[in-house]
Parts: C-alpha cells; sequence; structure tokens
C-alpha cells in the first residue's frame, strides 16, 4: 500500500551545488542549444512560446492543448525567491502567434526576459526539481521503486529531472495519444531494470509509441532522432 511505502528523498539529495550547476546547464543544452537567444523560442507546428532553461510553456489567451503550462508557474516561483518579474509576464502569453512571436523576436520584451532568464539557471532548474517532487508523490508500485534507485546516483538523479522537464509526469490524462502517455510514469513503467542505461531504453520507447500514436498532421516522426540522442545522453556520467 501507499501509505506503508517508505517515503521517496528529496530531489536535491546526493547531488552537490557542482552538480546542480551540470543540471541546469544540461537541460540548457538540451533545450536551448546552451544558448541565451534560445530561452525565448517558438517552436514550428506549434500553439505556443517555449521559455528559459526548460522551455517552459506558455499558451496565448484562449488557446490551450495536450501540453501542460508550465511557464506561469515558473514566474510565480521567481517572484516567490525574490525576482522582479514584468507585469505583462503575469497574464497569458503575449505573443498569438509564432509569426507575432518572431516579428518581436528583438524587440525590447524578450530581450528582458532572456536577461532575466540567463541570470536565473538555478531558480530554474530549482523550478523543475520541485515538479520532479510533485511527481514523485504519486509514483506506485515498480514505478515508484525505479525512481528510488535512479534517485540515490547524480546520473540517475539527472535521468528524472530532465525527463520529467522534457516530457511531463506522465499524470496528466490530457497528455495522451490513442489513451497512451510518454511521460515520467510511462518510462519507469516500462523499464527493464534500476540503471540510467535501463531508463535511456525504455525512454526511447515511450517515445518512439507516442511518435507512431500521434496525430499524423503533427509530423512527429521529424523529431524523434533528436529525442532518442537525447535519451542517449542519459547513460554519460554526470
Amino acid at each position: 500500500m501507499l501509505g506503508c511505502a517508505a517515503p521517496l528523498p528529496p530531489v536535491q539529495a546526493g547531488l552537490t551545488p557542482a552538480q546542480m550547476d551540470r543540471v541546469g546547464r544540461r537541460i540548457w543544452q538540451n533545450e536551448c542549444a546552451g544558448t541565451v537567444a534560445g530561452l525565448t523560442s517558438w517552436n514550428g507546428g506549434e500553439d505556443f512560446a517555449s521559455l528559459g532553461i526548460g522551455h517552459f510553456i506558455w499558451y496565448p489567451a484562449g488557446r490551450r492543448g495536450p501540453f501542460e503550462e508550465s511557464f506561469p508557474g515558473l514566474v510565480r516561483h521567481l517572484e516567490a525567491r525574490g525576482v522582479p518579474m514584468p507585469a505583462w509576464t503575469k497574464g497569458a502569453c503575449v505573443w498569438d502567434s509564432k509569426a507575432a512571436f518572431e516579428a518581436d523576436k528583438n524587440g525590447p520584451r524578450q530581450a528582458e526576459l532572456r536577461k532575466l532568464l540567463a541570470a536565473n539557471v538555478g531558480l530554474q532548474t530549482e523550478y523543475i526539481m520541485l515538479r520532479l517532487q510533485r511527481a514523485a508523490g504519486s509514483m506506485t508500485g515498480a514505478a515508484r521503486t525505479r525512481f528510488a534507485a535512479l534517485s540515490t546516483t547524480p546520473e540517475g538523479m539527472f535521468c528524472l529531472i530532465d525527463y520529467v522537464n522534457f516530457k511531463g509526469e506522465g499524470t496528466n490524462p490530457k497528455e495522451r495519444y490513442r489513451g497512451q502517455g510518454w511521460g515520467l510514469m510511462q518510462v519507469l513503467e516500462d523499464m527493464r531494470g534500476g540503471t540510467p542505461a535501463a531508463f535511456a531504453e525504455a525512454a526511447k520507447r515511450v517515445l518512439s509509441r507516442r511518435v507512431a500514436n500521434s496525430p499524423p498532421e503533427r509530423g512527429e516522426q521529424r523529431w524523434l532522432a533528436g529525442w532518442h540522442n537525447r535519451c542517449e545522453a542519459y547513460k554519460l556520467p554526470l
């Protein structure tokens, strides 16, 4: 029973400050190629802006999709940690399309936001870790056991932190194609072993299934090779 299970360790457990910094830098590299310019993006075929080291999702007013919005939560987290945020970041996305976003790429709002985000990499990493901690509370059975096993090494922690930012917790019923999810929960359930290498292989299987189940008009096949390369890197030392 869940109520009898041992508590999972805090997500920061076992990571030194230097390792925490490397986690944030690797996430930034994975999502934005480690560039300041990449901190404000709007990917082709998407209905939302992708902002920060984690490409946190921000939807325009009246727009929602199968992916959980995460930028408003980051804004609240940064403010709670003493970072003053521009008033325009506190509602719906101020750009209503990719075209509008790109037209304003070099404007004062995006320049201000990139500067702010580049100066607060550590707090963005902390926000991602808090998301992982929420996910940990919903783990049961084999997924919980594998989560705990991965949590014992820095490399395993990086797998968990990066993937929950990359594809979510896997607990949102709206994040499904043909009834099947692609988040952290699904990867943990699909693992064959408790190592980062086993996590990497399970993640590739889950993402391949997502693409196979995805609406053809999204053209997700074009992303799969890059997704698999990202997962392969989970086998490397932190």
